[in-house]
């Protein structure tokens, strides 16, 4: 069993094994548990509100068949990736995605990929599935991190906030940083960044529901869930003692800069082209008012020189 506690709560204190169920000496492991419940819950939520957004719920059930275990895999695969020289000394591990390990924009990139392979074969606006899609997929995000509670893993810095957090995990891991020469102590507790990045979600997951009603063009939904999920998980990674590293950098904390100011770009220039689309509308309402002006007036004239004629 491992404890999980709060020593700036009054020391609030939870017992909790990762494995939730044995049967048959198959373990079922909380992480899985709680992933797999934001990931059904997204489905669900898809499926009950695609034919409001003129979407077919089977093509919705056809996609996550086949975009769900691509994702789970490339998001393993970024995660592997990224720690080459570890799972290179221990490949047995490298199918061990119940010990954690699922990097959520190699899942990203995984499931756009499909999704636009996907579109193109069924002859589907992709940009219109996705702003559909997005909403539920950081809201299953924001369940998801509560995996990382369970594992003692997503964890920052020392800290002295009430919210602070400690665990004989926590700690552990916080020796071998601390051996690693990392300004760390394993006595104090450290920021639950898997909170931070959770409710950070939940919020961004509210603002997507809201704008998805209002969007302009197909794609802003889209470019806007990755401007704030960007964004928080920027700040958040900068917190992190797990980070995955590319040399010296915190490799999610760039990819998620480079994305949020991507997408902002691509934010900005889809609503200067409906602004652009708006004006041309309006300009061609007083062009048509005058061609039908011109028209009667040519009726007129007409009428006027048969009379003249008789």
């Amino acid at each position: 069993m491992n404890t999980i506690s709060f020593p700036g709560l009054g020391n609030f204190e939870i017992t909790m094994d990762r494995i939730a169920i044995s049967f048959f000496g198959i373990n079922i492991h909380w992480y899985g548990i709680i992933i797999a419940t934001g990931f059904l819950l997204a489905v669900v939520l898809a499926l009950k509100t695609a034919k409001k957004y003129d979407i077919d719920p089977d093509k919705i059930i056809d996609l996550v068949l086949v975009a769900a275990p691509i994702s789970i895999i490339t998001a393993r695969l970024y995660y592997v990736v990224l720690n080459l020289g570890y799972y290179l000394e221990r490949p047995s591990e490298i199918i061990m995605i119940w010990r954690g390990g699922l990097a959520i924009y190699g899942g990203l990139i995984g499931a756009l990929i499909t999704t636009f392979i996907f579109c193109k074969v069924n002859k589907i606006n992709p940009f219109k599935l996705i702003d559909f899609g997005i909403p539920y997929f950081i809201l299953a995000q924001a369940i998801g991190r509560w995996g990382n509670f369970v594992n003692q893993e997503a964890f920052g810095s020392n800290t002295s906030l009430p919210w602070g957090m400690t665990g004989n995990l926590i700690r552990q891991e916080l020796e071998k940083l601390k051996n690693s020469n990392f300004m760390v102590d394993p006595s104090l507790p450290v920021h639950p960044t898997f909170l931070y990045e959770s409710l950070w979600n939940l919020g961004a997951f509210l603002i997507l529901i809201w704008y998805r009603k209002r969007k302009k063009l197909d794609g802003e939904v889209f470019f806007l869930y990755m401007i704030l999920y960007g964004i928080g998980r920027a700040w958040i990674e900068g917190l992190r003692m797990d980070s995955l590293m590319l040399g010296s950098l915190r490799f999610s904390q760039v990819l998620a800069i480079v994305f949020a100011v991507a997408c902002s770009i691509a934010f900005v220039v889809l609503r200067k082209k409906r602004a652009a689309q708006v004006l041309a509308n309006q300009e061609d309402e007083p062009s048509k008012y005058s061609a039908v002006l011109q028209k009667m007036k040519e009726i007129d004239e007409s009428a006027v020189n048969k009379n003249d004629s008789i």
